[in-house]
């Protein structure tokens, strides 16, 4: 057992509740939470070593031996997720210094955004159904609050769509649990892949996985995704950045691990469907992307392909494929939050959102203007970018696995990306700048810092591929062979 193992989820939780005593000293309550975030970042960086070095690393809650009791686990995908969510939270928490407003600060935002932290790095390290949805409960109720602070009547609007979703979804979800406890009488995810194997996964477990898909496809935004782009566009840009890196991936998280560790004997079934899905997806997330002139609502819509892309890796499931995932999801987390991150300055150096009233940025702001132009090629896949790896592995899995429509698809997503992203490019940057009377004054300078931290780790990661992937590697293997991570949880057990 390791005890440590439980740092990454106790750090960002007592740091929470610490910062609830100083809602109106909001200088303390930035060295706190900053130095909650690196520390936290340390955590991380060391769990993904012990990983690579040790190998597959548990923790017995209260002693309890599997499969009763809470287990924590941190395999190499679940160990690189908490690292990417501790690196992607302390770029969100700098930028938001910078423009979240002394009004939120005062309105317990820090604390929030670690009671968030918390359930999505819990959400990544535990090793059962059951607290799997309480750490999402922890995550989803933090979210609320996060997404309707500040009290605008949009914010209202979208907050209560937002909570009617999640309330279903998360009923679906305890209604899941319990027929899947009743049909094999376990919870503990490597335990449940046991047996689910020894009854035979047909029938009730092939609805009851497909139930679980619902429900982890309404939080991902996998072809239910009707709520998210209003949604997400609610927000401020620290707030939308937040979830756009993090709460859409949880949901994938979760399906991934679902669908590689325990339902994963039917493909003709459950892969069937999430293939289908995937390819909705990206069709219709593509459409979105193009259709509006709203630069949130494109920003949001570049969420959904992603999020289709990803699935489609999901559902080839053969080795390069789902290396490919790990990879991509990695790129993803950082890449999309720099996309709100820059999205939020450009509006707020417009003064507005709508892309007709924009242009000419490029002359005051070249620096902003060439980073969202790399971030676009990075998201398109262009090499030697982050995307380019995840991308041709994931291509090249659904091509072994003879997926030749969604591989189509996915490489024509990638241009559906392009002209999203350059439109928004060509319409904010170039032409004659338009000035807007109502514009108001704003700093940059405290947003910049945290973009231009987020930047450079997207280049590092595409430049560092081959060294990133030696993890990547030990993560897909996981992935693909789930008697490793049954191992590991259930050594000793009788």
């Amino acid at each position: 057992m390791n005890n440590f193992l439980v740092y990454p989820l106790l750090i960002p939780l007592f740091t929470a509740v610490l910062l609830i005593f100083f809602k109106e000293r909001i200088a303390v309550q930035r060295g706190i939470s900053a130095i909650s975030a690196l520390l936290n970042l340390a955590v991380a960086c060391f769990l993904v070593y012990q990983v690579s070095s040790d190998g597959i690393q548990t923790l017995h809650m209260g002693g309890w031996i599997p499969p009763y009791g809470i287990v924590f686990t941190a395999d190499m995908f679940a160990a690189l997720l908490v690292l990417i969510t501790a690196v992607v939270a302390a770029g969100c928490l700098f930028y938001a210094f910078g423009s979240i407003g002394e009004e939120r600060e005062r309105n317990y935002f820090y604390p929030f955004f670690y009671f968030l932290l918390a359930g999505v790095t819990g959400s990544f390290l535990t090793g059962d159904l059951f607290n799997l949805f309480v750490c999402f409960e922890v995550m989803l109720i933090a979210s609320y609050a996060l997404i309707v602070l500040g009290g605008t009547k949009r914010q209202l609007r979208e907050t209560l769509k937002y909570i009617l979703i999640n309330i279903i979804s998360s009923t679906l979800f305890v209604a899941s649990v319990a027929y899947l406890y009743a049909a094999v009488g376990t919870l503990n995810m490597a335990h449940l892949s046991v047996r689910v194997a020894e009854v035979g996964q047909g029938g009730i477990l092939t609805v009851i996985a497909i139930l679980f898909l619902i429900v982890f496809s309404l939080k991902a935004g996998l072809f239910l995704f009707f709520w998210l782009p209003g949604s997400y566009s609610a927000p401020p840009a620290a707030v939308t950045a937040l979830f756009g890196a993090l709460l859409t991936k949880v949901g994938l998280y979760a399906i991934i691990r679902t669908f590689t560790l325990i339902f994963y004997h039917e493909p003709d079934a459950t892969h069937t469907w999430i293939s289908w899905m995937a390819a909705a997806t990206m069709i219709l997330g593509g459409l979105g992307a193009v259709a509006y002139n709203d630069i949130r609502r494109i920003l949001n819509y570049n969420v959904v392909v992603s999020v289709g892309f990803i699935a489609f890796g999901l559902a080839a499931a053969t080795r390069d494929s789902l290396d490919g995932v790990v990879f991509y999801l990695m790129h993803d987390m950082i890449a999309k939050a720099l996309m709100y991150f820059l999205g939020g300055m450009v509006i707020a150096a417009a003064g507005t959102h709508r892309l007709q009233e924009m242009g000419g940025m490029i002359k005051r702001h070249p620096w902003m203007g060439w980073m969202f132009f790399v971030m676009a090629l990075s998201l398109v896949g262009v090499p030697p970018l982050s995307g380019f790896i995840g991308k041709v592995l994931i291509v090249r899995g659904g091509l072994d696995a003879q997926m030749y429509l969604l591989a189509s698809l996915g490489l024509a997503s990638s241009l559906i990306v392009l002209y999203s992203m350059m439109k928004v490019f060509m319409q904010a940057f170039w032409g004659e700048e338009k000035l807007n009377p109502e514009r108001p004054s704003v700093n940059l300078r405290g947003m910049a810092g945290a973009a231009t931290g987020m930047f450079i780790l997207m280049i590092l990661l595409g430049l560092g591929s081959e060294w990133v992937y030696s993890f990547v590697s030990q993560a897909g293997n996981g992935l693909f062979r789930p008697e490793l991570y049954i191992e590991a949880v259930l050594k000793g057990v009788g």
